[in-house]
């Protein structure tokens, strides 16, 4: 669906300049867009919708984005929304990424504007970035006169778990603008980072992310004789130990692998033996070489473990989210526009890549692109004390609103008025 629609401006001067030399207006801007901006954030968190249809959401953005000239396409697939701004000078592009689902997760942070829906949350703070990237589309919108290129505003459904930016992809959002585009970026709130913080490392900054079930089967009787049985429960146990014998002896020091068993189950009473007994959990990688060899380590060690009690197993590993990984170059220049707009001393290397995983990394792989956390620590809390993402406490310091909207703004100004250059 293509909506047409007029400009409006943001307040900025007539032809204001783009790139770094903008930065020192770009925080005035965004504060100014920031009580709408918190408005939109309070509303989606309050009706959060889950996985890859969000018709509520998709009608919140859309209605945000009315009137700010922008080509908006909506998905067939899933409920996303492609926004494009085509300024009046040709150019490259530049595409922007925000999330939109929420969790099912039941809220208990006693907010005002606490979700509505049952078991339902924004616990990972793609409220925010939905806001932080209507906020910066109002305000890159405002200066389309000047714009030497096009920008891409994705709102993407699905990242918690359904593959929603690979979907967006095979859809088009890459040439959303009629060329495909020439670098991405996102941000991403935490609240156990200090607020207004810009944190980004270049390479690997977020695993790969894969889930993993074994079924062991054995062979089921009296609990008061095992010895008759081949009881399954212990090979599972076994099972569980050697897997983390197989990352800690099997993945070198100056690698990083996590494998967590999240979940065993076996048994329905307990006088029984069970035939079976399942477990799952999750690995996460930053080399494509260890996560191909972890996925060999899993088969192999449920094999071989249950073989040697006289059982079988069945391994089997889902493959998810790809490795996230930064540009060089596109890190450098968000670090120099978030240092132009914010402050050089908001702006800091992130000290080590994170384990958790983002399906940003498929736009990750097509084009050259960066994402970096934002710090949203709530005020009041440490960094280190503040509920983390996914946690049903979770909460942020919403002034972080009108950093991330200027952060965006002025990756997106920078990318442009250098005429897509990255210098790695």
């Amino acid at each position: 669906m293509t909506t047409p629609a007029s400009r409006t401006d943001d307040g900025a001067p007539e032809g204001s300049a783009v790139g770094a030399a903008a930065g020192a207006d770009l925080l005035d801007a965004a504060r100014r867009l920031a009580p709408e901006a918190i408005a939109l954030r309070r509303a989606l968190h309050r009706g959060p919708e889950t996985d890859l249809d969000l018709p509520a959401t998709q009608r919140l953005i859309l209605d945000a984005l009315d009137g700010l000239g922008l080509d908006i396409r909506t998905g067939r697939a899933l409920s996303s929304v492609t926004a494009t701004l085509t300024g009046a000078a040709d150019g490259p592009t530049i595409l922007l990424r925000s999330d939109m689902d929420a969790l099912p997760v039941a809220e208990d942070t006693g907010l005002p504007f606490a979700s509505r829906g049952p078991g339902l949350m924004h616990a990972c703070g793609h409220d925010v970035h939905m806001a932080m990237l209507v906020g910066a589309a109002r305000l890159l919108a405002g200066r389309g006169a000047t714009l030497p290129g096009r920008v891409v505003f994705m709102f993407q459904p699905g990242e918690e778990g359904h593959h929603g930016a690979r979907l967006m992809i095979e859809e088009g959002v890459l040439e959303a603008s009629g060329s495909r585009a020439d670098a991405a970026f996102a941000l991403h709130v935490n609240p156990n980072m200090p607020a207004g913080e810009v944190l980004l490392r270049p390479g690997p900054q977020m695993a790969a992310s894969d889930r993993f079930r074994i079924v062991v089967r054995g062979r089921g009787g009296h609990a008061s004789a095992p010895h008759t049985t081949c009881d399954p429960v212990p090979v599972a146990c076994e099972i569980v130990l050697a897997l983390q014998s197989a990352v800690t002896r099997g993945v070198a020091a100056d690698d990083s692998a996590v494998l967590s068993v999240t979940r065993l189950t076996a048994g329905t009473a307990t006088g029984v033996i069970p035939d079976t007994a399942e477990l799952s959990g999750t690995l996460r990688t930053l080399a494509e070489p260890t996560r191909r060899r972890l996925h060999e380590a899993i088969a192999r060690v449920a094999h071989g473990v249950a073989a040697a009690h006289g059982a079988t197993a069945e391994a089997t590993v889902v493959t998810g989210y790809p490795v996230s990984v930064n540009d060089p170059g596109m890190t450098a220049l968000v670090r120099r526009a978030a240092a132009d707009a914010l402050g050089a001393e908001a702006v800091r290397e992130l000290p080590a890549p994170q384990m958790t995983a983002e399906d940003f990394s498929y736009v990750l792989r097509a084009v050259p692109g960066a994402m970096a956390f934002l710090g949203a620590c709530p005020p009041g809390v440490a960094p280190h004390e503040a509920p983390s993402l996914h946690s049903p406490r979770m909460t942020v310091d919403e002034d972080v609103i009108a950093t991330g909207i200027a952060c965006e703004a002025a990756v997106a100004l920078a990318f442009l008025a250098g005429g897509g250059r990255l210098d790695g």
